[in-house]
């Protein structure tokens, strides 16, 4: 398997390098992992950490700005930040005002902010959490105890990071960021299996011509394998299992996220055909995001998220933003 890298084990340090030369409005510190705003802490405002293994780029180092996260803690390639990293995280943008961080739900993500918060408690910085779970493929997987985190953290992150912006309290926060999870639900499919850099070679064994519904962002198995399917028959198939978990009673915010290899010809495609079904099904859609948000590394496929927005959520959501990967209204 052929892959632009030097080796390995310097992989993630690499690419934090190259973050760091692209983005001078951040601070990135390569040797202990963490990605900061530069004009953190910003006095008077609630602090957004996140954080997860590498590999699902441009989450969460992509996502560090004015309008959404002050800080993120990228671990291994797929592998959970350590404590040390979210609580350094914490100290260097909290403002007295709090931290709240959002945690997808995966067991070493779950149990390392844990730890994290207590160390970050112990010096004093009040901290709240998120914890995003949703998911509807599989209740349990390989890393997870419940439903595991992916698409709803792009907006949980958003929403609560202009929650924070407009100078809410923590306790405010915390409630925006838990009311987005509860009203969001998110469905992916694999066409095709990722690499690590470590293996050098596919993570799980796919054949051609077959197709993984539900996978998960690591590779996950999901509820069923199936031959190849249309554009059409995947979307039928993503947004049903969506909406029967979570039948909209307002519109929603739609994001069709690629997995990494699947290029925009092929999702602006399936986005019509998403949307296609939820109109057939009498959704209205407020807002819409195309393209590679939280990937698996080189895995070919795409994921639909729904987040039930009311008027407080979708002005929110319009909030500016300027992050790497996130650029609207400043």
């Amino acid at each position: 398997m052929r892959m632009l890298i030097n080796v390995p084990e310097t992989v993630v340090a690499d690419a934090l390098r190259g973050f760091a030369a692209a983005y001078p409005d951040l601070t990135v510190d390569v040797e202990n992992r963490v990605i900061v705003r530069r004009d953190s802490p910003v006095a008077g405002q609630v602090a957004l950490v996140s954080g997860g293994g590498s590999g699902h780029e441009p989450l969460h180092g992509g996502f560090v700005g004015p309008g959404m996260l002050s800080a993120a803690c990228p671990g291994e390639v797929f592998t959970s930040p350590v404590p040390d990293q979210m609580a350094r995280a914490a100290a260097a943008v909290d403002s007295g005002a709090g931290v709240l961080f959002v945690v997808k739900n995966y067991t070493g993500d779950v149990l390392n902010f844990d730890m994290a918060a207590e160390l970050a408690e112990d010096e004093g910085i009040q901290v709240a959490k998120v914890l995003v779970d949703d998911d509807v493929a599989v209740t349990d997987s390989l890393y997870t105890a419940g439903r595991r985190g992916t698409g709803a953290t792009l907006f949980v992150e958003k929403i609560a990071g202009a929650a924070a912006a407009e100078g809410l309290p923590l306790e405010r926060v915390e409630a925006i960021g838990r009311q987005v999870n509860e009203n969001s639900r998110s469905f992916g499919v694999a066409l095709s299996a990722c690499t690590t850099p470590a293996k050098g070679s596919p993570t799980f064994d796919l054949p051609d011509g077959e197709l993984e519904l539900g996978v998960g962002i690591h590779g996950e198995p999901g509820r069923e394998r199936r031959p190849m399917m249309t554009s059409g028959e995947i979307a039928d198939f993503a947004v049903d299992a969506v909406l029967t978990d979570m039948p909209p009673r307002s519109p929603v915010l739609l994001l069709v996220n690629g997995m990494g290899a699947t290029p925009l010809l092929e999702l602006y495609g399936f986005h019509a055909e998403v949307q296609r079904v939820l109109r057939e099904r009498g959704v209205a859609v407020a807002r819409t995001l195309v393209g590679n948000y939280v990937t698996s590394l080189d895995m070919a496929g795409a994921s639909v998220t729904l987040c039930q927005a009311d008027e407080e959520l979708l002005r929110l959501w319009d909030a500016p933003v300027r992050t790497p990967a996130l650029r609207w209204g400043m």
